[in-house]
């Protein structure tokens, strides 16, 4: 009986295809496309977000072992795809940019220091970078939101089209008896099923990356605040 049941499936791919017509054809062939679409987005973004991820762990680990906040920055290194590294170097970038000097630059004695203005630029600056950030993780959803919500409906174009082409010939011909039907409306379900086969995945992808991203964007809130709190720590000066 199983065996009977897989050859029936085997072969009722190629027959529904023969009996689809040529908008049915093109509807399955453009849910063909936006699946594989879909799909390198998805391992894409899926890559991406382990790589971050991981680095993120890495680099917030050497961060927390020191003690002066620009210790790394000052060892001039650069960590590609990471985004805790990316909003730590355009803080520090930052900061030493407005940093001000007590004494004449140079003397002995003299030390950099910040007041509550620059401090309030460098935050600005870190919640800035995290929006950059967050937008550079969130780029490419938006094909599969729209695979999520498009795909089944065009699946359904497909097949009320060709349920009515089915219904509009048997009419003509006077003839609506199950052999005479039964094909055309196998083949414009089957625009419904791809349909179906386009949204499902996305809509997994995408609800999961959505959530990884969620958690992505709290932990450059965090970090941008921790990094904040260290540098008002060591260079904030009451003016």
């Amino acid at each position: 009986m199983i065996m009977f049941l897989q050859a029936g499936v085997e072969s009722a791919t190629p027959y529904v295809w023969d009996q689809a017509g040529t908008p049915g054809k093109a509807i399955i062939i453009l849910l063909g496309l936006l699946s594989v679409f879909v799909w390198s987005v998805m391992l894409q973004k899926a890559r991406q977000t382990r790589q971050a991820r991981k680095l993120n762990r890495l680099f917030a680990d050497e961060f927390h072992q020191h003690e002066g906040v620009l210790v790394i920055h000052n060892r001039d290194i650069h960590v590609e795809g990471c985004p805790l590294f990316n909003l730590y170097d355009n803080g520090c970038k930052d900061l030493l940019s407005r940093l001000k000097t007590n004494g004449n630059e140079g003397e002995l004695g003299s030390q950099k220091y910040a007041t509550i203005k620059t401090m309030e630029h460098v935050k600005r600056t870190l919640e800035s970078d995290v929006a950059k950030e967050s937008l550079k993780l969130e780029s490419g959803l938006i094909l599969l939101a729209i695979a999520v919500s498009g795909a089944p409906f065009v699946g359904l174009l497909g097949t009320v089209w060709g349920v009515m082409d089915v219904f509009s010939a048997a009419a003509q011909e006077g003839n609506a008896n199950l052999t005479t039907v039964a094909p055309g409306v196998a083949a414009a379900l089957a625009t419904t099923v791809a349909g179906l086969l386009v949204a499902i995945p996305s809509m997994v992808g995408y609800n999961w990356l959505v959530h990884n991203l969620r958690v992505f964007t709290v932990e450059l809130d965090n970090f941008a605040q921790e990094l904040a709190s260290r540098m008002e720590n060591e260079f904030l000066k009451d003016e």
